[in-house]
Order: C-alpha cells, then structure tokens, then sequence
C-alpha cells in the first residue's frame, strides 16, 4: 500500500490529508481560531462532586467544564485501587487537580478528562502516574513484542520511575531509537510537572503539538512514502522535527511549489465536499445513506441501479461487500464516532453475511481510531462503535441551517398558505384597517395566486378587506407577516 501525506497550510488554518493509493482517506483540519483540545494538559478546580454519577465537574478556565469519571481519576497515593472507586474518596469540591483532554467539547457536551496523563512521542507513549510498561496491541509478531519490551526495560530501569506503552511505529526500530524517546519525554515531562506546580487554577499548562507536527508523529509510518507541504516555513520545521525524532524520515518530506493548490491538485476539495453529503454513491450503481445525529449515526445500503448478472442474492451481496469497504472509508473520511448502526440490504444466505462482516472489519484495520463491530442482530442491523476524540468533519466545517435549524425540512408552501388563512382569521375582528397585506416567499405567493386564489376571495368576502400578496426576497419559505393596513 502506497500511502502519501499532504499538508496544505493557510494563514488562519492548517490541514492535512491522508491518500493510500490515489485515493483520500482522512482528513485533519485545525484553524488558528479553535484548536483541538484532545491532548492538552490543565491544572482545573473541582466545581461539583456528583456521586450518583460517580463523577465530577472540574473548571478548566474554558466556557463549559469539563467531565472527569471516577474511572478517569488515578487513585492517590496509599489508596488501593478498587473496580468502583467512590468519587468523593478521590476529590472533592475546591480541590485543584491535574488533567488532561481525552474528548474533545463536542456540541454541548464539555470535555471528556482523565487524570491517567498520557505524553506521545514518535515511538513511546510516556505515563507519569502509572508506571507500567507495555507494547502496542497492533504490533501482533510475538518475538518482536518480547525484543521491544527488553528494550523498554534497558531503557527505564526497573522499576521504572514513570509508565511506558511501546507505539505501533516503534516496531522494528533499535534499542538506541526507544532509549532516546524514554530521555526526551522523562525531560518532557518534568517541564510539564514544573509548570503545573507553579501555574495559576485554572490555567493551560500544556499544549499539544501543532497539526503539522502531529500528524508526522502520529500518521507517518513505514507505508508512507512522501509528505508534501506546501508551505517553505513549516516545511523546515518538519524536516528538523523529522532529523531529531524520525530521521529516516527527513528525506521523504517535500515543499509542494507547484501552480494550482496542493488539495487541488489531488481533487482532496472534491472529496472533501462529497463528505458532506447525505448520499455516497457506490461504483457499482448502488448508494449510502448516511445520518449523522446526537446519540448515533445511521447508514443505510440500498442497490439504487445496480440489477447485477445473475440473480438478486448474488446482487445484493456484491453491493453489500462494496458498501462494507465504503462505509469504513466514510467513517474515517468524516471523523464519525461514538454508536453506528448499518443497515445492509438483507441477505438470505448466513456464508454472505458473514463474508459482509468480515470485509467491514477488515476495512477498519487502517484507521488509527479504534473500531469494534458486533454480530449482525436479530433485526439484521449491524451495530459497531468507533472511538471518537473530537468533532467530525461535518461539525468543524458546518454549522446547523438558519432557516430549518437543523431539522432538515422546512414547511411546503401549501402548509404556509394555511397558515397564513388562520392567521387572518385570527386578526379578524380584532382591529380596524383598511385591507390585509401579506408578506411571503415567492412559491408561497405563486401559490395563493394560482390553487389557493379562492380561498383569499373567500377570505376577502368574510373579512370585507381585500387582500394584497407581496413577495419579500430575503424571507425563508416558511416565513410570513400579516401587516394590516
């Protein structure tokens, strides 16, 4: 697999793109204006304990407090670890805490908080509170599990002073590379803790890295063959980033000088637009359905087109493979997390549902969000969750529509018209004018001047007022005024 890494910076935002073999997989964006919190480090005030949800409220200086489980707060020093620790034996109110942003404010939820603090780097993954070593569940090679914990214990000591998980990148590297990762965040950290001890509740006391040097940490494997920046300044600091951190690297990063913009030049815009759609049409001539609400995302398979060769069994299993593939990509491509419902065209024969599964699954194993899928219920639903950190893409690039604010519809013109009759009903009687003026949309005015023309003449003849229609260019469809004159 042939994997590239574009990154396109702007003076208020930085984005980045993931292609595996010409075509986009995922998408980063991060604007100047509202950087991600996932990551970010603060010293925060309990504001309120609530032990019948076994958590608490903590304020971290932002406009919504946070969210901190009692499963999500390390146990203090000399207390035993229990399965269902009680919240008021770990805080209490007025008490300043250290934490860190594991789910990003999305909608009108506030961030998700943990006090297990966890700091990256290329190869490690260092934990302050918790010293335990391990190795990446991704890296499966049994001798090569075994090679890298050695080389974590040669490189901390045992026991070890702080936790350290082994990343799915550290796989095949030499013990020297591991040993020099355990020395930058030891140094790393102790910047940090300094800074906590010594900073204001509440107050920022570590940020993550920028986009750009994010991604080359956390995306960049031994698949990628390139990364291409368009921009000379962070170019340099990626390729000094790449020499002190992944210098086999260095080399592979390139400055885009090309003419036409580098998410052009790749069609990255197009594909980006097609994400926020509702419909993804399949090649195959079959489509997706996919809604995205507050407690879950919903897709729905249909064969649209596609009749096949040679019966419908055999045609709805093909588009259901397809979709399975698609649908995996989709998720990723627009960031959806949280509880996934998908609705495969139903099958008759067990071998094809399975094969359907197994291809969804399959898809997932190179997306860095974590992806567990469920047997197909009785229903025939496919129910799967997704870890979700921050805001999917639809969210950071959209905001509800004004005129049906975010339902989706709005009222046909027919409906209005109704409305419209009642209003004066309404009014009738009630003042004295000369004639009513009504304010609408064009289609509804069209429309009470052609079908629903006798219901005004009625009108016109129970109230004894005539009636002006008037077209008002910046009304919604489903806007109007009854103006008496």
């Amino acid at each position: 697999m042939s994997e590239e890494l574009l990154i396109n910076i702007s003076a208020r935002e930085a984005r980045a793109a993931v292609v595996e073999n010409g075509v986009l997989q995922e998408v980063l964006i991060e604007r100047t204006a509202r950087r991600g919190l996932t990551g970010n480090i603060y010293k925060g005030r309990v504001v309120r304990v609530l032990p019948g949800m076994q958590a608490a409220f903590v304020d971290i200086g932002l406009s919504r407090t946070g969210f901190l489980h009692a499963s999500d707060v390390l146990p203090k020093p000399g207390m035993a670890a229990s399965a269902e620790p009680n919240i008021r034996e770990l805080l209490h109110e007025g008490e300043s805490v250290l934490v860190q942003v594991a789910k990003d404010q999305l909608g009108s939820k506030g961030a998700r908080l943990t006090t297990y603090l966890a700091m990256p780097s290329r190869l490690l993954v260092c934990l302050p509170g918790d010293p335990i070593l391990g190795v990446s569940g991704r890296i499966h090679n049994e001798a090569e599990r075994t090679r890298l914990k050695q080389a974590l214990l040669d490189a901390t000591g045992d026991p070890p002073r702080y936790g350290y998980i082994v990343r799915t990148a550290a796989e095949g590297v030499a013990p020297e590379a591991i040993k020099a990762d355990v020395e930058f965040l030891h140094r790393l950290w102790e910047v940090v803790d300094r800074q906590a001890r010594n900073a204001a509740t509440p107050s920022l006391v570590h940020q993550d890295l920028p986009l750009a040097i994010r991604v080359l940490r956390d995306l960049v494997n031994g698949e990628t063959r390139r990364v291409r920046i368009d921009n000379a300044a962070v170019c340099a600091e990626l390729r000094e980033f790449a020499g002190s951190v992944m210098p086999e690297l260095k080399d592979r990063i390139e400055l885009y000088a090309g003419p036409r913009p580098i998410f052009d030049m790749y069609g990255i815009e197009d594909e980006i637009e097609k994400a926020l759609a509702r419909k993804v049409d399949l090649k195959s001539g079959g489509y997706l359905v996919i809604d995205q609400t507050e407690a879950l995302t919903s897709i729905d398979v249909n064969t649209g087109g596609f009749v096949g060769h040679r019966n419908l069994e055999d045609t709805i299993f093909r588009t259901n493979l397809e979709a399975a593939v698609a649908i995996a990509r989709q998720l990723r491509l627009r960031n959806l997390g949280g509880i996934i419902i998908i609705d495969f065209i139903d099958m008759a024969e067990s071998a094809h549902r399975s094969q359907v599964l197994e291809a969804l699954t399959t898809a997932f194993k190179g997306d860095h969000a974590r992806a567990q899928v469920a047997e197909v219920s009785p229903l025939g639903l496919v129910q799967m969750t997704r870890k979700r950190t921050r805001e999917s893409l639809e969210h950071v690039l959209c905001e509800p529509c004004p005129v049906c604010e975010g339902r989706g519809h709005i009222k046909s013109p027919e409906t209005v018209c109704y409305e419209i009759f009642r209003e004066i009903l309404r009014q009738h009687g009630q003042f004295t004018f000369k004639e009513w003026v009504i304010l609408a949309h064009q289609e509804v005015i069209e429309l009470l001047l052609d079908e629903e023309a006798s219901g005004i003449a009625e009108l016109e003849e129970l109230t004894g007022k005539p009636i002006r229609l008037q077209t008002e260019g910046l009304y919604a469809q489903d806007q109007f005024d009854v103006v008496l004159v």
